[in-house]
């Protein structure tokens, strides 16, 4: 039992950290990238990363986040590991948050973009941009930050697993 304990916790770590970096990337790179492009430059590169990213190594990570870090939470609510509890909670609370994000905004708003069409047939790239980008960018931050906090919450309770 230590050893999944330890285990899920490791590679809830992991995989929190990748899911973490993933969006930073996006935050600090691509994005700001991405704002010195065209309008219809924009559009089709989010439009293929739409679809790239949707990949077992992506969802290795994304669900792998949320369930190896419930699977952390439970082993060690059932051995009553007290002090591990809070910041494993508190990570798994963020990653649902964050989540919640990415299933209410930034989704729906990669929906819409993949709607629009072919850049090259949008007949006002300008607002198809416009509808997206500004959104997109600030609830990627949001879920950097929550991120971010349950990738910290997990190095937190490895430092406190006895």
């Amino acid at each position: 039992m230590e050893m999944a304990r330890l285990a899920s916790l490791v590679a809830a770590t992991i995989t929190m950290g990748l899911v973490s970096g993933l969006f930073y990337g996006f935050a600090v790179s691509v994005m700001p990238a991405l704002r010195r492009a065209d309008d219809r430059t924009v559009i089709e590169v989010m439009q293929r990363v739409n679809v790239a990213i949707l990949n077992g190594w992506f969802v290795l990570g994304y669900i792998g986040a949320l369930l190896f870090t419930g699977l952390a939470l439970v082993l060690h609510a059932v051995s009553a590991r007290g002090a591990v509890l809070a910041p494993l909670a508190g990570a798994f609370v963020c990653y649902l948050a964050a989540m919640a994000v990415t299933g209410r905004v930034n989704i729906p708003l990669n929906n819409a973009l993949e709607k629009a069409g072919p850049p090259a047939r949008i007949a006002d790239p300008a607002a198809v941009r416009h509808a997206f980008e500004g959104s997109w960018v600030r609830a990627n931050v949001g879920r950097t930050l929550l991120c971010t906090a349950a990738t910290g919450l997990l190095a937190w309770a490895l430092i406190l697993t006895p």
